[in-house]
């Protein structure tokens, strides 16, 4: 790395640059994109992710820290098998120089798959201190779970099950610096990349531009125009402050031609599912493929829209490049996968990945929606331009309108009964690609991967309820906007489509939902949380009516990644002089077998309900001329602090191993409202988010 007296020099050889303007302009290609490469997590590597040296210890977290707390999570167990006081081990965020390569932070698999290895490395470590051994590399010994202390269902334990104070709070309370935004570097300047005003799906080409203007503002440092720049064609920007960006941004007043256009109707008519069934009855991917009788009438049909969504994280998102004088690149970023970042760096720019390091900052927000390489492709190519660290911040406007998002989705799902029991189940639905999302493959390479289908769409689709035949089907389609992983993936859409239609099987049977449910569900941890839950709302006691206003409670439950379970019980009020719709209460019965840090499992659960509340009542991802429309939280809102109910969350844990707690209830808490308002009203929601126009019209 360079010392502070060449950035200086650095910097002074910026701004005599700036007074004769400076351009800078670089052409490269690339066929195919950088795929993740995601290993399991074993012993082998987790030996790398703990170290001792003169009485004290350090853990290199293994996953990114994004506010699931995972830092402090995993911390219990290594102090709990190594049997140290919580003031004895330092947990720090490492960068690709400090340990080998994990796979990125998703799927709620942190304490899942990284816990057990952690703990057995602990281990090894531990009786190596008592020993003696405190040099040198040691070799893994594996042992059986229950001689773990951390994760043994029989030894009593110090830190593992108790909510301990979080690692990193005081410093998040306090503003001390923790996220890529906060990074400062000598002679840092602050850089931008300006695109059309049009999906990224879109080609786009530079029309003109009053660059003499954008030259004249005050501390304008350049213009850079590189191939490498992601999201097409886009003109760089460097500056030497943030404000000076916006400035020159209006200065420069791109002019843009663009190639093809869509309205908000095109993405509509793309995900059809009742068009698409009249043109086949068969959908391009199974999920069940039992045979059934298409024909004659059925107990329940139903149509079922989800819309177009944000992550909507409340950092955008930010990187910071810089490279030394002899070549190598560093960077700190915001990002779910940090080795990823280093294999796209590495390709796009050339470099050998041993000249690049890469430091994961904590995450303020990511969902699912930080997983691929963006601002931080941008902030290194605008760096290596100048020759001086630069900064990328994306605006708000820049975040819903380059981001992916989730797909929208159209399900029509149709059931008959027989003897007041699930007989034949049809699940139709169209949606837009996830894990193989158009933000990364080019179309040619998506349909290459079409005939893989994509287990992100498929998440939570299977029924988890008995019937005597299945079929379970969906089409993939590629939008004009970018489409991806959203929390839970498919799971949250999905599952509010088949406890829609479940609970419409219960009236259609006669049947109160939760003993339906019972009755049909497979999985006896199913039945638990939905009894758990049941039991703790109070379901089995009537909801009374004020005058003037309708209530209704709902229940919805599910299964996600069929390792983690989830009942919740929602409760609606509706005003009738003021036709406000609002949730009261929402409960939840949780079951992600040990629980290492209850409170931060509650508050996943929390986060979770609040997202199925937005799903079910406030959000939706508006399109127009050609491009997402969102600019701000305005545009495309999120729940406030008054929109959120009472929440109550119950974890279930009965000793089974650890599994994912991060995105769980999303598979019924947006159900469960829906089922609420069908209560309250007598009317089934049919279209998120629910207006209650929607069900007066029908």
């Amino acid at each position: 790395m360079s010392d502070p007296q060449t950035h200086e020099m650095t910097r002074r050889g910026l701004l005599k640059a700036a007074a004769a303007g400076l351009s800078v302009a670089f052409l490269a290609g690339c066929a195919l994109p950088v795929i993740p490469k995601r290993p399991r997590p074993d012993l082998a590597g987790a030996m790398g992710w703990v170290r001792y040296a003169n009485g004290r210890y350090t853990l290199f977290l293994a996953r990114v820290e994004m506010g699931q707390n995972i830092l402090t999570a995993l911390k219990q167990v290594a102090c709990e098998e190594l049997d140290i006081a919580w003031d004895r081990l330092d947990a720090v965020l490492p960068s690709t120089a400090q340990i080998g390569r994990v796979r990125a932070t998703v799927g709620s698999d942190s304490v899942k798959d990284f816990a057990l290895p952690l703990a057995q490395a602990c281990a090894t470590l531990r009786e190596a201190v008592a020993a003696g051994m405190t040099q040198g590399e040691l070799k893994a010994v594996e042992r059986p779970v229950s001689a773990l202390r951390s994760l043994s269902g029989t030894a009593v334990k110090t830190h593992v099950g108790r909510s301990v104070r979080i690692e990193q709070g005081e410093a998040i309370v306090t503003g001390r610096p923790l996220y890529a935004g906060d990074v400062r570097r000598p002679g840092m300047v602050h850089g931008r990349v300006l695109r059309a005003p049009a999906s990224p799906e879109l080609k786009s080409n530079v029309r003109g531009l009053n660059e003499a203007a954008a030259r004249a503002v005050p501390g304008f440092l350049a213009l850079v125009r590189d191939e490498r720049l992601t999201l097409g064609v886009g003109e760089g920007v460097v500056a030497m402050t943030p404000g000076a960006l916006d400035r020159i941004e209006a200065a420069l007043a791109v002019q843009w031609d663009v190639v093809g256009g869509f309205e908000s109707a095109h993405i509509d008519a793309a995900v059809d599912i009742d068009r698409r069934e009249a043109a086949s009855l068969r959908r391009d991917k199974a999920v069940h493929d039992d045979r059934i009788d298409t024909e004659g009438p059925w107990d329940v049909d139903l149509r079922l829209d989800v819309p177009l969504a944000a992550h909507a994280p409340i950092e955008p998102r930010v990187a910071v490049a810089e490279f030394d004088a002899a070549g190598g690149l560093q960077a700190w970023v915001g990002t779910q996968d940090v080795f990823y970042q280093r294999d796209v760096l590495a390709r796009r720019l050339g470099l050998d990945e041993n000249r690049i390091v890469v430091h994961g900052q904590r995450v303020g927000g990511a969902f699912g929606g930080k997983t691929i390489c963006t601002v931080e492709l941008e902030a290194a190519v605008l760096a290596q331009a100048v020759r001086a660290p630069v900064k990328v911040q994306w605006t708000r406007a820049q975040e819903f309108r380059q981001s992916f998002h989730r797909p929208p989705s159209r399900h029509r799902i149709r059931a008959r009964l027989k003897a007041g029991r699930l007989d034949q189940w049809w699940h139709q639905f169209a949606s837009s690609h996830i894990l193989f999302t158009n933000a990364v493959l080019p179309p040619w390479l998506q349909r290459v991967n079409y005939f893989l289908g994509d287990d992100g769409v498929a998440r939570g689709a299977a029924l988890p309820y008995r019937a005597a035949s299945r079929r379970t089907g969906f089409d993939l389609v590629r939008l004009p906007v970018f489409t991806g992983p959203w929390r839970g993936l498919g799971a949250g859409p999905n599952g509010f489509a088949i406890e829609s239609a479940i609970d419409e099987c219960a009236r259609a049977a006669g049947v109160d939902p939760v003993r339906f449910r019972r009755e049909h569900a497979e999985d006896p941890r199913l039945v638990r949380v939905l009894d758990r839950a049941a039991s703790a709302a109070g379901w089995a006691n009537p909801l009374p009516a004020p005058p003037g206003r309708r209530r209704g409670r709902g229940v919805a439950c599910g299964i996600y990644k069929a390792m983690s379970y989830a009942a919740v019980v929602a409760e609606v009020e509706i005003d009738d002089a003021t036709s406000r719709l609002r949730v009261t209460r929402l409960l939840c019965a949780h079951d992600c077998g040990r629980v290492i840090h209850p409170d931060q499992v509650r508050a996943q659960c929390e986060g979770n309900l609040v997202w199925g509340l937005g799903m079910a009542l406030i959000e939706r991802l508006p399109v127009a001329a050609s491009q997402v429309a969102a600019a701000t939280f305005a545009d495309s809102p999120l729940p406030r602090l008054g929109d959120v109910p009472a929440l109550k969350v119950v974890l279930v844990d009965e000793g089974d191993p650890p599994t994912g707690a991060g995105e769980t209830a999303i598979v019924a808490a947006a159900a469960a409202v829906a089922n609420a308002v069908r209560e309250a009203t007598g009317v089934r929601p049919r279209r998120l988010p629910i207006a209650l126009q929607d069900l007066a019209a029908r």
